[in-house]
C-alpha cells in the first residue's frame, strides 16, 4: 500500500525553532529553525518511507476562525524577532527540493491537511501519515490516517491510530470536537463551558457521547453541571466550530505532483552548503541511497 506523508509546516516550524539554540549562516541570518525543520523532514521520510509528501503552512491574512470570533488565538505572544525571517527561506528551500506547498488565504495548514486527507481517503490503497505538533489533529485519525506527533526535541515521535488516541485520551478521534467544545483549548483562546475541566469533558463524553446528546440529557446531570451547559451554550457550540478542522476546502490533491521520486538531490546538496548545513549531508545521503533503491525495487517486475 502507498503512503502519503502531510507536514503541518508551522507546527514544525515551531518546534524546530524552540527545540535548537540559535543558529546563523556566514551572513549573519538565524537558520536554527530552518535547520531543526530539515532535519526533521530528513528523518521522517527515512522513518515512514513515503511515497507522497507534501506541506501544509498558515497563510499570514486573518482566517474565517478570527471573523467569527475576534479573540481566536488572541491571547498569543509575539514570536521572537527571530522567527519569522526564517519563514521565506525555510519555503524556498522547500521549492529547491520540488516539494508542494499548500497555503491558503482565510485558512489554516489544520484545514488544509484536514481536505487533502479527506480526499486521500477517498482513494484506494493508500495510508495517510501527518506530523504535526498539534493534537487537535487527533480528530482526523482513522483506520488510514495516524497522526505523527513528536514527543522531544525534533527526533522521537509517537504514532497515533484510533487506539492510541482513545488510550491517551480516552475519549475517540470523532469525540475530540466536542471534547474542546466543552474544555476549551487555552493555546487557541477557545473558551469551552466556564467551569468544565478536562476530567469532566471526558467523563461526559464516554457517557453522552456528543455535545448534542449531552444537551439532550440535560435532566440526567447534577445541578452544578446543568448550570454551567446552559449558561455556556452558546459559548460550546462556538468552541465546536472554532474547533472543528474544515475538510472541504476548495483545493484539489494531485498524488503524481507530490511524488518523491523528484527529490533533486544535487539541488538540495547545493541548497545546503549555501545555508552552512554541512551536517545534514549524511542524511541527505541516506536519503539518495533509499530513493534510488526504491526506484530500482519499482523496475523489478511483479511475480504475481
Amino acid at each position: 500500500m502507498k503512503k502519503l506523508l502531510l507536514i503541518d509546516g508551522n507546527a514544525i516550524f515551531h518546534r524546530a525553532f524552540h527545540a535548537l539554540p540559535l543558529l546563523s549562516d556566514a551572513k549573519g541570518n538565524y537558520t536554527n529553525a530552518i535547520y531543526g525543520f530539515t532535519k526533521m523532514l530528513f528523518e521522517i521520510i527515512k522513518k515512514e518511507k513515503p511515497d507522497y509528501l507534501t506541506i501544509a503552512f498558515d497563510h499570514k491574512d486573518k482566517t474565517f476562525r478570527h471573523h467569527e470570533f475576534t479573540a481566536y488565538k488572541a491571547n498569543r505572544s509575539e514570536p521572537p524577532p527571530e522567527l519569522y525571517p526564517q519563514m521565506p527561506v525555510l519555503q524556498d528551500l522547500l521549492k529547491t527540493f520540488e516539494i508542494p506547498i499548500f497555503q491558503m488565504s482565510g485558512y489554516e495548514a489544520d484545514d488544509i491537511i484536514g481536505t487533502l486527507s479527506y480526499q486521500a481517503e477517498r482513494l484506494p490503497d493508500l495510508q495517510i501519515r501527518i506530523l504535526t505538533g498539534d493534537k487537535d489533529s487527533f480528530q482526523l485519525v482513522t483506520d488510514r490516517t495516524n497522526v505523527i506527533v513528536p514527543l522531544k526535541g525534533i527526533s522521537e515521535v509517537a504514532n497515533y491510530d484510533p487506539a492510541g488516541v482513545q488510550s491517551k485520551m480516552g475519549i475517540t478521534p470523532a469525540q475530540i470536537i466536542d471534547y474542546k467544545a466543552l474544555r476549551g483549548d487555552a493555546s487557541d483562546n477557545i473558551p469551552g463551558v466556564k467551569g468544565i475541566g478536562e476530567k469532566q469533558a471526558i467523563e461526559l463524553l464516554q457517557k453522552y457521547q456528543t455535545l448534542d446528546n449531552l444537551y439532550a440529557h440535560l435532566n440526567e446531570l447534577k445541578p452544578g453541571q446543568q448550570t454551567k451547559l446552559v449558561d455556556n451554550r452558546e459559548t460550546a457550540y462556538l468552541s465546536q466550530r472554532m474547533a472543528t478542522i474544515i475538510r472541504d476546502m476548495p483545493i484539489q490533491l494531485d498524488l503524481e505532483s507530490c511524488h518523491l521520486h523528484t527529490f533533486p538531490i544535487d539541488k538540495a546538496r547545493h541548497s545546503l552548503t549555501d545555508l552552512g548545513f554541512n551536517t545534514l549531508m549524511r542524511n541527505l545521503n541516506e536519503l539518495e541511497l533509499w530513493l534510488e533503491s526504491r526506484k530500482q525495487a519499482e523496475k523489478q517486475p511483479s511475480l504475481f
